[in-house]
């Protein structure tokens, strides 16, 4: 039986069946307040990851920098109606909003500069936790999986998210000082938790930019003294060839599928798929 970095035994998880039919979607909130832990890319690669294993798979940018819009190639200032202009416009049609992507099985809710005058606004608006749920609702049943791309910060647009999702990965370079933040980011989820979403779940904790060193070692040993069982087996590597994918707006699981971290991301899809997460 194979080991992960971390010596826990796990059976290699197999590529998963096509669905015959598709929906309704499980919301997931790829979330950490940090920035620079690999959320956008995460987003995309898992992503393309499902959509290549026949899963219809819808990423929500949620984040105004408009960078997985970015990554998939959509010209995020070019883009009149984003998720900005579904959260306060409810008459509007969501569909109109989801811009295909080159990608079969992959579709993105846009986001650009706009979105950060959402938060503002948000605070006068009625039920503002739940205004993204209620955006989400009209496309459910249309996918197998919604990530959303979440900003790095634990403002009204992450609590939307969390409201949103049905549960929560979590990225985390390993690194110290990633470390650090994770704990008042699962405060947050306790809260939402708590008061808005009691069906909330922490799906996992994925571990990215590793590298064999020392310290990195140490930091997967320390996060998985904090999470346990819900530390994913796959280890993302920090790789050049990410960046690259990134310039050529394609998931690396479709630019270089034969790459170490094309494969890593592909093992985080099939463990989704087996532990029941996405369908």
């Amino acid at each position: 039986m194979p080991t992960d970095l971390l010596g826990r035994d796990y059976e290699t998880f197999a590529a998963p069946e096509p669905l015959q039919q598709h929906g309704p979607a499980r919301v997931i909130a790829m979330c950490n307040q940090k920035g620079g832990v690999g959320k956008t890319t995460s987003s995309i690669n898992i992503a393309g990851a499902l959509s290549q294993y026949g899963r219809r798979v819808l990423i929500v940018d949620f984040d105004p920098q408009g960078a997985a819009t970015v990554g998939l190639g959509i010209n995020a200032n070019a883009v009149e109606d984003t998720v900005y202009t579904a959260l306060f416009n409810p008459r509007m049609d969501v569909h109109a909003v989801i811009q295909h992507t080159d990608f079969d099985n992959l579709d993105i809710m846009p986001a650009n500069i706009d979105l950060s005058a959402a938060e503002v606004q948000l605070v006068t608006e009625v039920g503002r936790e739940q205004v993204l749920a209620g955006v989400l609702r009209q496309v459910k049943d249309e996918y197998d999986v919604i990530i959303v791309d979440c900003q790095p910060s634990l403002g009204l647009l992450t609590v939307n998210a969390l409201t949103a999702a049905d549960g929560v990965i979590i990225p985390v370079a390993a690194e110290f000082f990633a470390l650090r933040g994770v704990a008042l980011l699962m405060q947050s989820i306790e809260k939402v938790q708590t008061r808005i979403n009691p069906s909330l779940e922490v799906y996992g904790v994925l571990v990215t930019m590793f590298t064999h060193t020392l310290h990195c070692e140490e930091v997967l040993q320390r996060i998985y003294e904090a999470f346990q069982g819900k530390v994913f087996h796959s280890v993302i590597s920090r790789s050049i060839k990410l960046p690259d994918s990134t310039v050529a707006a394609a998931p690396i699981t479709i630019y270089a599928p034969n790459h170490k971290t094309a494969k890593e991301y592909r093992e985080v899809a099939r463990e989704l798929i087996s532990k029941g997460i996405v369908a």
